[in-house]
């Protein structure tokens, strides 16, 4: 009975974990490779965000539901056939229904098999835990890294480009920031956002430390 009242709050523990604690981009710095190529605009990085997040929650609910079933000296090769599979579903549904978006993402989309949080995920978590518990970790990976892809892609739009979702913000006398369409503007980016969590994570734990002191 105590672990079923401890249930909810677990979940939402390993939901949230993802989103901010310990969010793939900015926390755990993985899935760089789209992180530089395709967070020029803030389309290209929701639509890859999406497609990340729908792979990896397919793929954790399978592997998941087939853990006790699959050998564990195959395991690693289950997971990608697995992670490859949904892959290919999403690569179909983005060709179909975007296919703008599907030929600006490229062969980037292919790529979602060898992102290093997909295949950690299944490794570390969904191979481990119940369904309930695999799938709502991989919500919260996956709306974390896409929301990190979505803050990284439109403010590399607004500065390289002077448009957000293609609409101009700045008039014609805009000078775009031409790095940052380009992929060191990906790590500058992600060097300033990463800056300003930091110093408020630091202002945080200061303010903490203030109060203590003074109780």
């Amino acid at each position: 009975m105590a672990a079923e009242a401890k249930s909810p709050d677990r979940l939402y523990q390993e939901f949230t974990k993802g989103i901010w604690k310990e969010n793939p981009i900015f926390v755990q710095v993985l899935g760089m490779c789209p992180m530089l190529a395709v967070t020029n605009t803030a389309i290209n990085a929701l639509a890859m965000g999406a497609a990340t997040a729908f792979v990896l929650i397919g793929s954790s609910f399978l592997v998941s539901l087939l853990r006790k079933f699959v050998p564990k000296e195959v395991r690693i090769s289950t997971y990608i056939v697995i992670i490859a599979t949904f892959v290919t579903a999403a690569d179909f549904l983005l060709q179909a229904t975007v296919p703008d978006i599907h030929r600006e993402l490229g062969a980037f989309i292919s790529l979602i098999v060898v992102n290093c949080l997909i295949l950690g995920r299944q490794e570390a978590f969904a191979s481990r835990n119940s369904v309930g518990y695999a799938v709502v970790d991989a919500i919260g990976m996956g709306i974390g890294f896409a929301l990190a892809l979505f803050m990284l892609g439109s403010a590399r739009e607004i500065l390289g480009f002077g448009s957000f979702f293609g609409h101009p913000l700045f008039g014609p006398n805009y000078e775009p920031w031409v790095v940052m369409i380009l992929p060191p503007g990906g790590f500058l980016m992600l060097g300033m956002i990463l800056l300003v969590m930091n110093w408020f994570q630091q202002r945080k734990s200061r303010s903490r430390e203030t109060m203590e002191k003074a109780a």
